[in-house]
C-alpha cells in the first residue's frame, strides 16, 4: 500500500466524522511533505503496522457492531481464563463494559445488532444485575437513553470499579496486545479505576468494589461526616424503666401524674381522630447537655447508649397505656443466641394472588392486609378467639411456634372492611397504641383510619405517583411516607399537608423507616441505597452504598446505633449510623427481603423473606468488630444466621417484635386451600 492510497483513506475518514478543520489542515500538512518529498527526491514508505491501524479507524463506522461484539467477547474470554487470583476482579470490567456497548450501538443507530449484543451476552450477568438488566430491556430507540432515568444516569456518569495493581496492568497488557480500539474507548471513557497497592481485595467486598461515580461515592463520604445524634429520647418510657431498675420510681410517678394533670385536654388526641393540640413532651432539664453526638456522647452508665433530645414536640401518653407498657417491660422475656423467641404467624388464605401488605400491631392483637381490590382489612385476634391453627413453621430450636389463618375472602367475613382508595394498597402501618391505622396507595394518597370508630377521618394529598409505603412514629401522631416520585415526606395526623419533603433519591422509595429518637427517618430506594435525614432541616446527614439491588425493608436498633437493610436479592447489610459503613453483610436467604425487625432488647434480628422462612441474627456478633475496633468497620465478613424458620408454603410479608419479646410474624399461602 502506498501513501496515495493511506492519505486517500485518512481524508474519506475526516469527511465521514464531520472534522473539517482538521481535514483542511491535513491536506495543507500533506502539500507541504509532497513539496518536501519533491525537493528531495525522497521514496519513503509508511510503516505497515501504521498503515493497517490507520484504515481500521477508516472503516470504524461500516464495521462497527462487529467490533464491538467481537471486541467485547475477546475480552470476555480473556476474563474467564485469566488467573483465579485476579479473575475476580477483572470480571467487574465485563458489566460496565456490556453495557456502554450496548447503549453505544443504540445511539448510533444499530438497533437490531444492539438487541443481538444484548441477548448473546445478558446471561453473564443475571445473577447480579437482573434488574438493571430488565430495564435496558426497554431501551429499543436513541430517544430512550435521554428518557429512561436508569439509562440516562449510567451514560452519563463514569463506574468506579476497585482493583489491585496487577489486575490493572494485565489488563492495560492485554488491550495494548489485542490492539482492542473499541473496547479501550469504552474503557477509557466510561470506567474509573481506583488503584491499590498489594493483593485483590476481598470477594466479600465485592459489593463496594463497583459503584457509579454519579451516584455520590465522594459526595457521600462528605456527608457521613456530619455530626448526628443517634441515641434514645431522654424521657422515654424504656430510659425511665431503665434507670429507676425495672421500677418506676415514686418521684417519678408523681411528676408524670402533674404532667398528665396539666396536658389533660392533650391525651384526648387519641379519641378524636388524632386532632392533637399543640402538646409538647416535657424533657428533663438537668439533662440538657446530653447530646449523644457522634465523638464525644454523653453516656448513661447503664446501658453505655446516649440520651437525646426530641426535636419534635411528641404526644403525651395517657398513664393507663404507660402502666400497661411498664408492666410489659418488667415481663419481657431476655433474648440471646441462646435463647430464641416464640414465633405466632399469621397466615392469609384464599387471598386470590391479591394481598400486597401486611401489618401487625405492636402487641399482635391487630392484623391488616392490603389488598389489590383498593381495600384494608383489618383482624381484631381477640375477637376471633381460639381457632384452629395448623403447625406451618417448622422450628429448629426450643421455642414454641403456632400459625392462625385469617379467610380474606368467603365465610362470615370475621374482619373490618375499611374501603375508600381507588387502587391497590401498598403499605399499612398501625400507631404504638393501636388505635388508628395508616394506609398508602396507587391512587397517590395516605389515608388515616380509627380501628375504635372503624372510619376513614384523613385523606392525605400530596405525592404525585403511588405511595409505597408509610409509617408511624414510634410516639405516633408523625408519620412517614415515600412515592414513586423519589421523595419521602414527612406529616402529623392534625395537618393536611406535609411538613417535610426529602428529596434526593435518583429512583422510587420503596421503603422508610423512623429513628428510635424520632429526629430521623432512614429511606430505602431503587437507586440500591439508604439515606438518613434529619427531620428537623429535612437534609440527608447519611448515605449508605453498599446493596446490589433494590432496597426493600429497614429496621433501626433500639439503641439507635445500628440499621438493618434488606434488598430484592435477599442480601441484608447491618450499617453504623456514625459512620455510615456496613458492618457486616447477612446473607443466607435466597429472595426479596420484605420485613425486618429488632428484638426489644435489640440482641436479634429477625428477617421474612419471599424465600418462605424467617431467619434470626445475632446483632452482638455482627456488630462485635465494630464496638472493639472502628478502624476495621467493613471487613468482618459475611454473618449466617442462627436460625431458619421455614413455612411450607408462605412468603413473610411482615414480622415484628412485641414488647415482650414474643415474634408475629404475617404471610400470604401461595397455595390455595
Amino acid at each position: 500500500m502506498d501513501e496515495e492510497e493511506i492519505e486517500r483513506a485518512v481524508i474519506a475518514y475526516l469527511k465521514k466524522k464531520g472534522f473539517k478543520q482538521t481535514e483542511l489542515a491535513f491536506q495543507e500538512e500533506h502539500q507541504q511533505q509532497q513539496q518536501q518529498s519533491k525537493n528531495n527526491s525522497s521514496n519513503s514508505q509508511t510503516d505497515p503496522e501504521v498503515a493497517k491501524l490507520i484504515l481500521s479507524f477508516s472503516s470504524e463506522s461500516e464495521n462497527l457492531p462487529a467490533q464491538y461484539h467481537d471486541g467485547y467477547n475477546k475480552l470476555r474470554s480473556w476474563t474467564y481464563t485469566s488467573l483465579d487470583l485476579y479473575k475476580h476482579e477483572l470480571l467487574r470490567v465485563l458489566y460496565p463494559v456490556f453495557v456502554h456497548c450496548f447503549m453505544d450501538l443504540v445511539a448510533k443507530g444499530h438497533l437490531q445488532e444492539a438487541r443481538t449484543f444484548f441477548h448473546t451476552f445478558r446471561e453473564d450477568h443475571e445473577t447480579l444485575h437482573l434488574r438493571d438488566l430488565q430495564k435496558l430491556e426497554g431501551v429499543l430507540s436513541p430517544s430512550h437513553l435521554e428518557e429512561m432515568e436508569f439509562a440516562h444516569s449510567f451514560r452519563q456518569s463514569k463506574v468506579n470499579i476497585k482493583i489491585c495493581q496487577y489486575s490493572y496492568e494485565l489488563l492495560l497488557q492485554y488491550l495494548h496486545n489485542t490492539q482492542s480500539i473499541t473496547m479501550l474507548g469504552v474503557i477509557n471513557e466510561h470506567i474509573d479505576f481506583q488503584v491499590s497497592p498489594g493483593q485483590p481485595s476481598s470477594i466479600s467486598d465485592e459489593a463496594e468494589a463497583v459503584t457509579l461515580v454519579g451516584s455520590g461515592q465522594d459526595a457521600a463520604n462528605l456527608i457521613n461526616q456530619r455530626e448526628i445524634h443517634w441515641g434514645i429520647l431522654e424521657d422515654a418510657i424504656d430510659d425511665r424503666f431503665e434507670k429507676s431498675g425495672g421500677v418506676l420510681s415514686d418521684s417519678d410517678k408523681a411528676d408524670r401524674e402533674s404532667k398528665e394533670g396539666e396536658t389533660e385536654e392533650a391525651k384526648k388526641w387519641s379519641a378524636e381522630g388524632g386532632k392533637q393540640g399543640a402538646s409538647v413532651k416535657k424533657l428533663k432539664k438537668d439533662k440538657a447537655g446530653s447530646a449523644g453526638k457522634i465523638g464525644r456522647p454523653e453516656i448513661n452508665a447503664s446501658s453505655g447508649v446516649p440520651r437525646v433530645k426530641s426535636e419534635l414536640p411528641l404526644p403525651v401518653m395517657p398513664t393507663e397505656i404507660e402502666h400497661s407498657i411498664l408492666e410489659d417491660l418488667r415481663n419481657r422475656v431476655q433474648l440471646s443466641s441462646v435463647a430464641l423467641p416464640s414465633v405466632s404467624f399469621y397466615t392469609f388464605i384464599n387471598t386470590h394472588n391479591s394481598l400486597n401488605c401486611a401489618s401487625i400491631s405492636h402487641e399482635g392483637s391487630l392484623v391488616a392486609g392490603g389488598f389489590s381490590d383498593s381495600s384494608l382489612k383489618v383482624w381484631d385476634m381477640a375477637k376471633l378467639g381460639q381457632q384452629v391453627s395448623n403447625f406451618d413453621m417448622q422450628s429448629e430450636n426450643d421455642a414454641a411456634t403456632n400459625e392462625h389463618m385469617l379467610v380474606a375472602n368467603g365465610g362470615k367475613r370475621p374482619y373490618t372492611l375499611f374501603q375508600g382508595h381507588s387502587g391497590p394498597v401498598y403499605s399499612a402501618s398501625f400507631s404504638p397504641l393501636g388505635d388508628f391505622i395508616l394506609s398508602s396507595s396507587s391512587d397517590s394518597t395516605v389515608r388515616l383510619w380509627s380501628t375504635k370508630l372503624n372510619a376513614n377521618l384523613v385523606c392525605y394529598k400530596g405525592h404525585n405517583y403511588p405511595v409505597w409505603d408509610v409509617q408511624f412514629s414510634p410516639f405516633g401522631h408523625y408519620f412517614a411516607s415515600c412515592s414513586h416520585d423519589r421523595t419521602a415526606r414527612i406529616w402529623s395526623m392534625d395537618r393536611i399537608q406535609p411538613l417535610r419533603i426529602m428529596a434526593g433519591h435518583l429512583s422510587d422509595v420503596d421503603c422508610v423507616q423512623w429513628h428510635v429518637n424520632c429526629n430521623y427517618v432512614a429511606t430505602g430506594s431503587s437507586d440500591r441505597t439508604v439515606r438518613l435525614w434529619d427531620i428537623q432541616s429535612g437534609e440527608c446527614v447519611r448515605i449508605f452504598i453498599g446493596h446490589r439491588s433494590m432496597i426493600l425493608s429497614l429496621a433501626m436498633s433500639p439503641d439507635g446505633r445500628y440499621m438493618a437493610s434488606g434488598d430484592e436479592d435477599g442480601t441484608i447489610m447491618m450499617w453504623d449510623l456514625a459512620t455510615g459503613r456496613c458492618v457486616t453483610p447477612l446473607v443466607g436467604h435466597t429472595s426479596c427481603i420484605w420485613s425486618l425487625t429488632f428484638s426489644g432488647e435489640g440482641s436479634l434480628l429477625a428477617s421474612g423473606s419471599a424465600d418462605c422462612t424467617v431467619k434470626l441474627w445475632d446483632v452482638n456478633a455482627s456488630t462485635k468488630l465494630t464496638r472493639t475496633d472502628e478502624s476495621k468497620v467493613g471487613n468482618s465478613g459475611r454473618l449466617r444466621s442462627l436460625k431458619a424458620l421455614p413455612t411450607k408454603s408462605t412468603p413473610v410479608y411482615s414480622l415484628r417484635f412485641s414488647r415482650r419479646n414474643l415474634l408475629f410474624a404475617a404471610g400470604v399461602l401461595s397455595k390455595s386451600i
